[in-house]
This record gives C-alpha cells, structure tokens and sequence, in this order.
C-alpha cells in the first residue's frame, strides 16, 4: 500500500514537472519564433527601428498580419513597425509610389518615420534627400489618428507640419502614405478608434399622405420584406462545424420551411396604420418616445424567432439589429405583443411582436438594416454551435425625407483623393495660370493687329515674359520638362493613369495647353512665350543689349548643324529611359530647369555653375540652351509640322532680295531664302512687326516711296535695299 502511495506521489509530482516545463514553453513560443533585429531587411527599415527603439533586440510578424511587426525589448512589447507600401500603393510625382518605414509605440503615437525608397527625379538629383528626412521628422510625436496637413497653421483640429520648396507634390504624397498607413494600422492594432462609416444626416420619416395598401403591394414594393429559410439551408450551414449532422431534417424534408419570417417598419402611416389598424397605430406611436422607433417581426415555421428560453428581464437571443456595423438586443421591455392585424390579404402567423428600437442605437429609419436571426444547434450538454441569417431591410424612398450633409471645407476635402486635395490647395495658382494662357490667346488671334504697334507689341511681350518667369517659373514651380515626356511614354507601355498626371495642377494645366498650341501653332509659342527658363534667358539678353552689349551670331553654316544636337540629346534619353527612366531623369540634368526654375539656384556649386554659365553665354548669344540643347524643345518641334495655322506672314521679296527679316531673327529661324522654320522659331513675332512697318521693311518703303512719286506700284526689285546675312 504505501509502494502504491510513493509511486502515485511520484507520478504526480513528475506530471506536475512536465506540465510546468510544457506551460513555461508555450509561454515562450512567440519569443522563439521572433527574429534579431539584426536580421531585418532591408537595413535602412532596421536603422529606422533602431532610432526609434535603441533597446529593441528582437522582432516578431504580427498574428494574422505578417506586414506589422511586433518590436520586443527581451519580453516586453515597445511597438510595433511595419512599411507604408504593404499597406497604400499611392503613386508620387515620379508615377510610382514610395516606400515609408513607420514606428508606432504601443500607444499608437509615431515614433519615426522615414521614407525608405522613392523615385522622385526632384529628389534624385536635386534637392538633398536630408531635407526630406528633415520633413519627416516632424511626424515623431504625433498620434496615429491625427490630422496633418502640409503648410498653413495648426489648430484644435489638425496639426500643420513644414512644406519643403521645390517638392510639395512629394511631401503631399509623404504626408498621405505615412498619416493613412498609421491610422490604418493603429486602428486594426486598437491604438486607435477607426474611422468607420461616416453616418449622413438621420433620415426623417414623413408622417403624413397616408395611403391605403393591401398586403400584396407593402409585400412588392419593398415595404415589408420576407425571409424564407428551408430546414435544408440550415443544415447546409452548420457543414464542417461541430453540429454537422445534429438534428438534421429527412431527406423529404429540406425543402420544408424552418421559418418564414417577415420585417416591417412600423413609423410610417402607409405601413403601420395599414398593418396594425388605425386605434393600435395611434396607441403605438403615443408609447413612443423621441428619437425611438417600432418594427413589426412576424413570421410561420417549427422555429421561434422570440425563442423558447425567454424569460422575463431576459434578452431576446435569437433576433438582434444590425445597422452600420452596430448590433443591439431586444429586451423584454422592448417588446409588445402583436395580437389583431388588419391589412388586406394578409396570411395567418404563428408569432407576431413589436419590437422598440430605443434612442440610445441612434437608428436611422432611411438606411440599410439588418434583422439578424440566429440558428442554435446543441452539440453538448454545455456546448453549442451558431449560425447567423440576415433579412436586409431598406425603407422606400417615398417614405422619408434626409437633409443633404453639412460637411466643413476641411471635412469635404478630406474625403477626396489626393489629387483633388492638391487642385484645391493651389487653386489660387490655376486660376492665375489660367488667366495667362487665356491673354497668350488673345494675343495670338489679334498679333497683326498688335505687331503694327510695335512699341505696345513690346512691352506687352516684356509683361508677359516677366509673369512667366516669376509666376509660373518661380512662383507656381511651371517648369515643363524632358523627364515629364518621358515619364508620360513609360506609362503607356507600364499602365496610364490619370491620377499620375493629376498629381501637380499647373504641369497638368501647362501639358493640357502646350499640346493645344502644338497642335495649332507648333513648338514656337510654349518655347516663346511659355518657358520659364526661356524667358529668363530672353529677359538677360534684353537687359544686355539694353546696355549695347556685343551681340554674336552663330555663322549659317555651323548653326544649321548645331540644331541636330537636341534631336541627338533627345534620342539618347528616350533610348536609356526604355532600359532605366530613373537613369535617363538623372540624365536629364542636360537642362538646367530644376536648378533655375524649382529649386532658385539653391543647389550644389556644379548645377549652378553649370546654368549660371548658359545664361552668361546668353548675354552674348540669344537662348544658347534653347536653340541647340534643349531636348524638350526637340521633343515639342517633332509634331511641329502637323500644325493647323501659318499666321506668319512673308512676302515674295523675302530672301531674295530682301534678308532683313533673317538678319534680324534673334534665334535665327528664318533661312537665307525667306521661309521661317518653325520647328526653330520661338514666335517673337520681331519678323510680323518688321513685315508691317512702312519704315523699316525694304519691300513697304519702296512701295511708300512709289506712291510719294504718285506710282501705284512697288519699285522694281533692284530698288529693294538689300541686307545680307552675314
């Protein structure tokens, strides 16, 4: 007996070991299959981690989303990190997204952030990469449910953090990735509440115009609606689970109603009165109190939906609510007995009830419910398994009536996308923009009235070229480019979408323009009036002659050779962007735009040297760049010759005799035989003027002189003065 005592004493104590040693395991588990920090790829998201948590030895994938990792310190949970491209694939400037690494601690504030990977071209090759880290540091400290908005002024309702000149595309995109992803994961975590669905206005339910319905038209038009649950769809749904098999129906019987069950909203006096008689209607809606409303549940079968277990102070376990993600029970004091019904046609019911939806649920009569029945199956004396069905109810519109929603601005522009946000922040600058294209066209359908005006032609040209460089140039960042061309090809070959090119307003504006007056009047008008770095170097060049600076012409023979080279520059960036548009961008430094226009000169010394050198050569020569390197002006000349109008004027004596007109073309777009080559000219319209100044076009002077002699002709040809190119 007492071996039998040791040896039971024995068994129990080694049981108690091994149940120890296996509950001390399971407890571990997690930390087994965590992974050092070390190991974390890629090494700029573990250098992220590293900043925000130094003590953080180990990381674990988070249960059920392998994308947000759980950062441990030994055992203690500090946060938890995951990459913003898992979770949005917003596309930047550039067309294609970037990647964030985001830190949240366990109380759903930011630690760090940082963007890992992008494919900016202004961010390339242009503004440091540190001012963007510069940019996201801003976002440590902040809550993952926050609002933050780039620029303007922080209030109670949202945080403002510092824009970055030069990119506000991009860190509008930043702003977009890091904040969306880190209220998106804060809320699946439970830092933070979600944002679920935003309720519109609660719909009003119109008490009046009552009108008599028979039972078959509230059925049809939606009025009371109906489901009919076979015992064979019942017991198709508890297959796989642990009731599969319990209390099944015969096979003669699975087409056999279980329960016929119907729903009706009782508020409205086309249903209501109808269905439950004039007195009992008005005794309902006299029980009612503000804010709360009635249903009418009713139905036929083997199955209760108020259930056999109800007792008294008890819950109606069988029927619930569910409305915008929201579910409530019936109590018994939530409950009227529904004896007498009166509408014509209507079939006998087994049960019937009246079931109050109190004003705590907010209820809204106007949008889609949903009368949940549960199915319960005994699988033990203890156990039992459920099975959900939904009977959708939407009231018809012609019984209520629903305010339209009040939203603020901030409320309406935050449920936008995020091109839409960017339109309506730089509305000021599309409206101006806007303006001035509109005023080029008026100056292009009534040129040959302004050029007669020479000094008014002038000046107006000299404003014009002042607004496009300050406001669209330096100002609205209107700069067009190469890389947009470029990009613009990729994209038909990668998938085209709008919301690429929608990102930034005025390029998007300026492109939608430009390809009009390519169309229309070719290349000469964007490069003559349009271009910002253009009309930087037009305006240096007028201060310079202004000061009689020496002017030196390229001679004919080595300029019309020297055209070719943007055409080469062109076809060497298309053909390295078919291999690597982030190395033809990069290549695309061949224009000094970006270190002109975006970014005012604020640049390492080699960019700058590199532009402020083309515009000193400038000073001596008109628009260097422009004429012979510019590949975004090749690009723009090749559907040159597809335009639609020639509204220069040329005479017969132009070229022969007579090369004023060659002579006088600042960018020498005009050949030795007279005819303009538009795919170099820039639209000046100095040729218009000369062609209708009386006193200064060889032709109209001896014409002018003939009729002064009282001839009605020209003189002859050989009384032409004659100006040769030199």
């Amino acid at each position: 007996m007492i071996c039998c005592f040791c040896w039971g004493l024995a068994l129990n104590v080694n049981f108690r070991a091994v149940f120890c040693l296996f509950t001390l395991l399971l407890a571990t588990l997690p930390l087994a299959q965590a992974a050092p920090l070390s190991q974390y790829e890629p090494v700029a998201g573990r250098q992220v981690i590293e900043k925000a948590f130094p003590e953080v030895t180990q990381l674990e994938p988070r249960e059920g989303n392998r994308a947000i990792q759980e950062l441990y310190a030994g055992d203690e949970l500090k946060g938890y990190a995951y990459q913003s491209l898992d979770f949005v694939q917003t596309p930047a400037y550039s067309g294609k997204p970037l990647n964030a690494m985001v830190v949240l601690d366990t109380e759903g504030t930011i630690r760090f952030a940082k963007v890992i990977h992008h494919d900016e071209p202004i961010l390339l090759v242009g503004i440091p990469e540190s001012k963007m880290h510069d940019f996201t540091d801003q976002y440590a400290g902040l809550k993952a449910d926050q609002r933050v908005t780039v620029g303007g002024t922080s209030t109670e309702r949202k945080v403002a953090v510092d824009g970055l000149s030069g990119a506000t595309v991009t860190v509008m995109v930043i702003n977009e990735v890091i904040m969306r992803t880190a209220h998106r994961v804060g809320a699946e975590l439970g830092l933070v509440e979600g944002s679920g669905t935003k309720r519109p206005p609660t719909a009003e339910v119109i008490m009046d115009g009552f009108q008599p319905r028979t039972w078959e038209q509230l059925t049809g038009d939606g009025s009371i609606r109906r489901m009919l649950l076979t015992k064979g769809q019942v017991d198709d749904s508890f297959t796989g689970t642990d009731a599969e098999g319990v209390e099944t129906a015969a096979p003669d019987e699975r087409d056999e109603p279980l329960i016929d069950l119907y729903a009706a909203y009782l508020d409205t006096p086309t249903i209501g009165r109808n269905l439950l008689g004039e007195s009992q209607y008005d005794w309902l809606m006299s029980e009612l109190k503000e804010g709360e409303q009635a249903i009418a549940v009713m139905a036929n079968g083997e199955y209760s939906f108020k259930g056999s277990g109800y007792v008294r102070g008890g819950i109606f376990d069988r029927v619930q609510i569910r409305q915008y993600g929201d579910t409530f029970n019936f109590r018994d004091l939530d409950f009227y007995r529904l004896n007498d019904v009166y509408a014509e046609g209507m079939p006998d019911f087994k049960e019937m009830a009246i079931f109050i939806v109190r004003q705590q649920h907010n209820f809204d009569p106007g949008t889609l419910w949903t009368l949940e029945l549960t199915v319960k199956r005994q699988t033990g004396p203890l156990d039992s398994e459920f099975q959900v069905f939904p009977l959708e109810y939407q009231l018809p519109d012609q019984y209520y009536t629903r305010a339209e929603p009040i939203l603020t601005e901030e409320e309406w522009l935050e449920e936008q996308p995020l091109w839409v946000q960017v339109w309506y922040q730089r509305q000021f600058q599309v409206i101006v923009l806007g303006i001035g294209i509109g005023v080029l066209l008026l100056i292009l359908f009534f040129q040959d009235w302004l050029v007669k005006k020479p000094k008014i032609t002038r000046w107006i040209r000299h404003a014009f070229l002042t607004y496009t460089l300050f406001f669209i140039g330096w100002y609205a960042l209107g700069q067009l480019s190469i890389v947009n061309v470029l990009a613009f090809v990729h994209s038909l070959v990668t998938g085209f979408t709008w919301e690429t090119f929608l990102i930034d307003p005025i390029i998007f504006v300026l492109w939608a323009a430009v390809a009009g007056i390519v169309l229309l009047w070719g290349r000469a008008v964007y490069c003559g009036w349009l271009c910002p770095f253009g009309a930087l170097q037009e305006l240096i060049n007028e201060i310079a002659r202004f000061f009689k600076v020496r002017q030196y012409d390229v001679p004919w023979a080595i300029h019309e050779r020297l055209w070719a080279v943007k055409y080469i520059v062109l076809l060497v960036l298309f053909g390295v962007s078919l291999d690597s548009l982030a190395t033809a961008e990069k290549m695309a430094e061949i224009e000094p735009f970006k270190t002109a226009i975006t970014l005012h000169f604020d640049r390492s010394w080699p960019f700058v040297t590199y532009a402020v050198l083309l515009l000193v050569v400038n000073i001596f020569t008109r628009k260097v760049f422009c004429r012979y390197m510019c590949p975004l002006g090749a690009a723009l000349a090749l559907p040159t010759k597809l335009r639609v109008f020639d509204w220069l004027k040329r005479r017969k004596e132009c070229g022969n005799p007579c090369q004023l007109c060659a002579k006088e073309c600042e960018v020498q777009a005009i050949h030795p035989d007279g005819t303009i080559n538009y795919q170099e000219c820039h639209y000046c319209l100095d040729c218009q003027m000369t062609y209708f100044d009386d006193h200064k076009c060889p032709p109209l002077i001896v014409k002018r002189r003939g009729k002064r002699r009282g001839h009605n002709a020209p003189g002859h040809p050989e009384e032409i003065p004659v100006v040769q190119v030199t």
